[in-house]
């Protein structure tokens, strides 16, 4: 029996043999009596893998479900905390099909739980060898004008550093991109810059100059937005000149990253990371790796923070390491918390936690497990 937005924990799952799509999920109960869900992903299987679920551009949400829906999804689970209050982009790296999406937010302004030495450009990872791991994803971006190079420091960021300079894409979709030149590098409630600057550019000129504005760009064009001193070097650039604009995003690993969603990490070689919260208690979503990177688990642990329920972090890796995870990440929780799977034969995913909201909440992005069998494929 699989859960339903707010139903009572049911039974666990009988034992099932595993499908042809390697995907299962099951429920059961932490030593601490919370109610939580797994889906046990088996990569090696043929037709299975995992994507980064979006609403078509960084700045849209929808809930996990319909991301899933829409993507022919078997499985899915919400990703990268966001924005909530403001543009509703997400916080961390992304990367899609190949294609990087954005970067990392400066350290101040990334949302998730602040865990010692594990920096805002962490992610989970899948590789372009087909192997999931938890990786580093930094952002190499040049730009020259006229009159020599341009500092790149953002790429469709919701917050550009002081001073700063970010390229903006039709990934970042409609929200006004001067609100990427707002707050501080460690206070998102600062005001916004004083000087802000924008160049359009398409094919490697400039087309138009002036205040950031909104609307999606065409897929043709990208912005250069700065900040202060930013936008001081942008506004020595005139319309028509040539600016020559290059960015990737690069991985630690030294394995392109073929999709990738922003996540702090909880468990490395089986151990917990230092400095997870032991305080702090709410509903958690987190994934779980095998050593050998080909076997992933999506889980959730049911809780609520207003009346203190649910698993800490550090609490959350043991759950990790107990199921088996070699490395392991803590992704969004709280509302944002929403594990989905679409049972065989299914027209469409169910909710199988108890997500602690009143309905379930719009996410910025989600992952999501393709099968041989998924409606999408």
């Amino acid at each position: 029996m699989l859960l339903c937005v707010g139903a009572a924990v049911s039974a666990p799952l009988p034992a099932l043999a595993r499908p042809a799509s390697g995907v299962t999920h099951r429920e059961f109960t932490t030593g601490a009596g919370l109610a939580a869900d797994v889906v046990e992903v088996d990569l090696t299987m043929p037709g299975a893998r995992l994507v980064l679920l979006t609403s078509g551009v960084l700045t849209a949400r929808a809930p996990v479900a319909t991301l899933a829906d829409h993507a022919g999804a078997t499985a899915a689970i919400n990703g990268d905390f966001f924005d909530i209050y403001g543009t509703g982009a997400p916080t961390g790296a992304a990367v899609s099909g190949g294609r990087p999406l954005k970067s990392a937010e400066p350290p101040g302004r990334r949302l998730a739980p602040q865990v010692p030495g594990t920096g805002a450009e962490y992610v989970l990872a899948v590789g372009e060898d087909g192997v999931v791991r938890v990786d580093r994803l930094s952002l190499a971006a040049e730009a020259r004008g006229p009159r020599g190079p341009l500092r790149i420091r953002a790429l469709n960021q919701l917050a550009v550093p002081a001073d700063g300079i970010g390229i903006v894409t039709s990934d970042w979709g409609d929200t006004d991109r001067g609100r990427t030149l707002c707050g501080s590098d460690t206070d998102p409630a600062a005001p916004c810059a004083a000087d802000r600057w924008e160049l359009r550019l398409r094919a490697g000129r400039v087309v138009a100059a002036g205040t950031p504005g909104g609307g999606r760009l065409p897929p043709d064009e990208l912005a250069l937005v700065g900040r202060d001193q930013g936008a001081a070097t942008l506004r020595d650039v005139r319309v028509g000149e040539s600016v020559q604009v290059t960015y990737a995003l690069r991985a630690s690993s030294g394995v392109a990253a073929q999709e990738a969603v922003g996540a702090t990490p909880l468990l490395r070689d089986g151990q917990p990371v230092d400095g997870l919260g032991s305080t702090g208690r709410a509903s958690r979503s987190a994934v779980g790796l095998s050593a050998d990177g080909r076997h992933v688990r999506l889980v959730t642990v049911d809780g609520n923070e207003e009346t203190d329920v649910g698993p800490t972090l550090a609490e959350l890796a043991a759950i990790l390491r107990d199921l088996g995870s070699d490395d392991a990440v803590n992704l969004d929780g709280g509302g944002s918390s929403t594990l989905v799977f679409r049972a065989p034969g299914a027209p469409a995913v169910s909710i199988v936690n108890s997500p602690s909201g009143s309905a379930p909440r719009a996410v910025a992005n989600g992952l999501g497990v393709l099968t041989g069998t998924s409606n999408g494929t």
